[in-house]
């Protein structure tokens, strides 16, 4: 059952809402003037707001601001019996639901009240859903590193400025680019992920830029590439020292001019795409090796952010266990492990050369393997060895 407010001076027009959407198993609140409407909304909780435009008092346009004001996602309809296409058009661009002109078509209003519940149910689960990707990314670790990377994702994030992530392998650098991603202005938008190292060299222009139909012998139809999936939004080039030169002169052109083409095509297509990379290698001696083109090293490297490595950042160990302890428990099905602390400091005497990827596999091989208090010789029996 869903909550709705009306807000109307006719009494008729508020009575026979409150009758029709009552025995549509809704529950309903009457107002009969702005302010007492406004009083109401911010009193209680409700799933959509029928908002009449014309009232004495406080207009309705007012009353729909205040509503915006307050940062609302609840659906507000407007009604009135005095509409045209600019009032419409205003109410729509202040941030008005709908708007729907009287005599009421009955039809009409359910369906669109129907169509606002599902809008704000959408609403609801986009935001659950992100909650769980931030959670199931989220960075862990508060040593003195970790604040320094923290603290550059929070002032870099806003800004399009593109970013080189650099660290060895399994240190976090795709979580770093998420991060990037979901603290930006381009959140909403996609990030799309390309890892240039599992590409061929023959296959990865196509890849970035998409091809046309017949550009070669599998090309059986037409193919957006990366670049153009990502359009709005974030593209990641994961391991972008292993990029042919090739596909690195086509990504300078699009980093340059903001436009690609499609393999067998000539046509320009423009695109606004984030660009975020990140490599294992040093790309100042790939250079060096004429490996990797200095310009385009330059293009990426507006800002360089480095992910350390674990064995960097030790003091982080305590908090990713319990993390991925709660984390693999839960995957599992099974009740957290305890850990004693003779565990936790047996890890950390440990040389992580896989990084964050090797010390949350041994975690894991630890509460598949162990008893309910994973101890110190447990570590030494189950993870030394692969030290």
């Amino acid at each position: 059952m869903s909550r709705i407010l009306v807000i109307d001076d006719q009494k008729s027009i508020r009575n026979t809402l409150k009758d029709i959407l009552e025995y549509e198993k809704h529950e309903v609140v009457l107002a009969e003037n702005g302010p007492e409407g406004l009083e109401k909304f911010t009193a209680d909780k409700y799933d959509v707001v029928l908002l009449d435009i014309k009232m004495p008092e406080m207009d309705g346009m007012e009353v729909l601001e205040k509503m915006i004001q307050t940062g609302t996602e609840i659906p507000i309809i407007m009604i009135s019996g005095h509409g045209n296409i600019d009032t419409a058009v205003e109410a729509i661009k202040k941030g008005a639901y709908d708007f729907i002109e009287k005599p009421l078509d009955l039809n009409r209003l359910l369906v669109t009240i129907r169509n606002g519940l599902d809008k704000k149910d959408l609403v609801n689960e986009t935001k659950v859903l992100r909650r769980k990707v931030s959670k199931t990314y989220d960075m862990i670790g508060e040593s003195a590193p970790m604040q320094q990377v923290k603290e550059m994702i929070e002032k870099v994030a806003p800004t399009d400025a593109r970013v080189l992530i650099t660290g060895q392998n399994g240190t976090g650098k795709e979580l770093v680019a998420r991060w990037l991603h979901e603290k930006s202005n381009r959140a909403g938008q996609p990030f799309i992920e390309v890892n240039c190292a599992a590409i061929p060299s023959e296959l990865i222009e196509s890849e970035l830029f998409g091809h046309e139909k017949g550009a070669f012998t599998s090309a059986h139809k037409q193919r957006k590439g990366k670049f153009e999936q990502a359009n709005g939004g974030t593209i990641f080039l994961d391991e972008i020292g292993d990029m042919s030169l090739a596909a690195q002169a086509k990504v300078l052109r699009a980093l340059q001019e903001n436009v690609i083409s499609r393999v067998g095509s000539d046509k320009d297509i423009k695109v606004d795409v984030r660009i975020l990379a990140a490599t294992n290698k040093n790309l100042q001696d790939e250079i060096k090796e004429s490996r990797f083109r200095e310009d385009l090293y330059h293009r990426l490297s507006v800002i360089i952010i480095k992910v350390p490595s674990l064995n960097e950042r030790n003091d982080d160990i305590p908090l990713l266990t319990g993390h991925f302890n709660q984390l693999i428990c839960q995957e599992l099905g099974v009740q957290p492990k305890t850990f004693e602390e003779s565990a936790v400091k047996a890890l950390q005497q440990i040389n992580w050369t896989g990084n964050i990827r090797e010390f949350r596999n041994v975690i894991e091989r630890l509460i598949i393997l162990c008893n309910g208090t994973i101890s110190g010789d447990d570590v030494k029996t189950y993870a030394m060895p692969l030290a």
